[in-house]
């Protein structure tokens, strides 16, 4: 049976008529006023609607790689033909075994919340392969000292907020990679750029002994390193533990080029190795070791990485996950389980051909008037001097996209100490490769030289 909604009683329906009317004389200026409230109204929108960043994000900028990126596929709608030597996106699929557990853990209803910091079984099989890959006993690393990510990143960023204070100085290598300037400045510290040597391969010593004091909260190294491929020598790393240790600073050590190694000590995997901080005696209660799948298994997308530090920093750092991210989807990190405990021979293989193509694109490089790349010992770049041509890196980047149709990123998108320079990821298969070489060798050869 319908029901009928009882009518208001007459003293409050009189009182809702008021109020209305009252209301729409309001809403509806005089003829006099009306111009004069429409510009207020449009004063008032246009005042409440300015956005004016903070201190802690006003200086950020983004990754140059996403813009050339955008740039070299807008050239490609147009239907020009465009050759991508600018993302560090390894060229070989996720191995098949890894990613069939994932799609297993998926199937098996894996697909819910899990522990913030990640899945005990990963910690566990992280602690292990930590241990074993930077030289030390089984069981030297504790899985309490573990925490998993959604990508290295992270690893980086959560860390930093959680040691550094503001006006903390922080030392970090120019060129480098992007994330580490603007992890310092949302953090509130003091960004303190360090000049790397001719080669690429570690800190100028001497401008790092200079730089470094009792005002450094955190020290940022990266070897195998992004833009430059350099990795640092033994000594280097042993002169920056002992600063750190003198100065009571803290060791960030972005590892996750670590596999990507062309050298000749090798590790436990059969990988050839660079040198660590996190083994120096002494070290590990004031080390952030980052590392990651990305690279060394080919899971960009995957998004998992993963970083240690002691255990108390750890759980600082699980609380910034909760709230943030909440926590790292279960099947990649079932997928990472795969991949740290099952067959290492693709990486192996991989890295054989990265040292293939490496070899070609240095020789094709300096065979171009003009254009001098040192040898990097690790990771996937080259870092070639194009300052002969007298012209910047972003003017340099610039010509070769549009007129050579290759993308390539200008140094100084990893710091003012670039400038000179344009860094090449040399993932790709070979015959991109030789025709992105041949592109950059008839594009700057129409240059003129200014100096030898």
């Amino acid at each position: 049976m319908a029901t009928t909604r009882a009518a208001p009683p007459p003293s409050l329906a009189r009182r809702h008529r008021a109020l209305r009317d009252d209301h729409l004389a309001r809403a509806r200026p005089s003829s006099s006023t009306s111009t004069l409230g429409r510009r207020r109204d449009r004063a008032v929108s246009a005042t409440t609607r300015a956005y004016v960043p903070t201190d802690r994000v006003s200086e950020l900028q983004s990754e140059g790689a996403y813009a050339v990126l955008a740039a070299a596929q807008a050239l490609e709608r147009e239907g020009r033909d465009i050759v991508h030597l600018e993302i560090g996106q390894p060229g070989f699929p996720t191995p098949s075994h890894v990613a069939r557990a994932g799609i297993d853990a998926i199937d098996a209803g894996k697909t819910k919340y899990s522990s913030p910091d990640g899945i005990p079984t990963l910690k566990e099989s992280i602690a292990r392969y930590v241990s074993r890959t930077r030289g030390l006993d089984d069981d030297a690393v504790s899985p309490d000292e573990v925490v998993v990510g959604p990508g290295a990143k992270p690893g980086l960023f959560f860390p930093a907020l959680a040691v550094i204070s503001p006006g903390d100085e922080v030392m970090y290598p120019d060129p480098g990679f992007p994330t580490y300037k603007a992890m310092i400045q949302v953090a509130g510290g003091v960004p303190v750029p360090v000049p790397l040597r001719a080669d690429g391969a570690s800190f100028d010593m001497d401008a790092f002994r200079a730089k470094m004091s009792p005002k450094t909260k955190l020290v940022v190294l990266n070897s195998p390193a992004n833009p430059t491929g350099g990795v640092m020598p033994a000594e280097d790393v042993e002169a920056v533990a002992a600063a750190a240790k003198e100065n009571d600073a803290w060791v960030l050590s972005d590892e996750i080029y670590s596999r990507l190694v062309y050298g000749d000590g090798e590790d436990d995997t059969g990988n050839a190795t660079a040198s660590s901080v996190f083994n120096i005696p002494g070290m590990r209660d004031r080390t952030i070791l980052v590392d990651g799948f990305s690279k060394t298994y080919c899971m960009t997308g995957w998004r998992l990485g993963w970083a240690v530090m002691p255990a108390a920093l750890a759980k600082k750092v699980e609380l910034l996950l909760v709230h943030s991210v909440g926590c790292t989807a279960t099947f990649t990190q079932e997928a990472g389980i795969a991949a740290l405990e099952g067959p290492q021979d693709g990486v192996l293989e991989m890295v054989d051909e990265y040292r293939r193509r490496r070899d070609f694109v240095v020789g094709a490089l300096n065979e171009i008037p003009g254009v001098e790349c040192p040898t990097p010992a690790g990771a996937f770049y080259a870092f070639p001097d194009v300052s002969a041509f007298g012209k910047s890196s972003k003017e340099i980047a610039d010509l070769l996209l549009a007129e050579g149709g290759v993308a390539v990123l200008p140094g100084t998108d990893f710091g003012a100490n670039g400038e000179g320079k344009i860094r090449l990821s040399y993932v790709g298969d070979m015959e991109t490769l030789r025709e992105g070489c041949a592109r950059i060798a008839a594009t700057l050869g129409k240059l003129e030289i200014e100096r030898s």
